[in-house]
């Protein structure tokens, strides 16, 4: 599936503060102060994080719905590190740091445990998972 329309981003080389366009949507992106931004904004991988959080959130209260399951609301909380890699017993890379994302999903409604574990299951699913999980090619030229 590859999407028609360009998100462009654009922002003064004076600067971290970035104009993002989606579409019709518009949001920015920044650094936080720490990092030399002006903290007016989500970073990069906020941006990141909140895509994935969305499509798991999505795609759980799709299959739910489908399957007329009593799902209220599903709350996808996640965070970002870099980890040493020797401390990732199940990661390939041995050596290093490798980043990790932690999700934690709360899914209220009287769900059973074996609808519990499927939508666990169909959390990594989502297009935004298999995306950041597959291998990913990303082609770079000068305009």
């Amino acid at each position: 599936m590859v999407s028609g329309a360009y998100v462009v981003v654009q922002g003064p080389a004076s600067g971290f503060v970035q104009e993002i366009t989606a579409g019709a949507h518009r949001l920015r992106a920044d650094e936080p102060k720490t990092a030399g931004g002006t903290d007016t904004a989500p970073n990069p991988y906020d941006l990141l994080l909140a895509a994935l959080g969305a499509c798991t959130s999505m795609t759980i209260s799709m299959y739910a719905r489908r399957k007329q399951w009593p799902l209220e609301s599903v709350t996808v909380r996640l965070r970002h590190s870099k980890i040493h890699a020797e401390d990732c017993a199940e990661c390939e890379t041995k050596e290093g740091m490798i980043d990790r994302i932690e999700r934690e999903i709360e899914l209220l409604g009287s769900l059973d445990a074996g609808q519990r574990a499927k939508l666990l299951e169909i959390a990594n699913k989502c297009p935004v998972h298999r995306t950041l999980t597959s291998e990913i090619d990303i082609r770079t030229r000068l305009a």
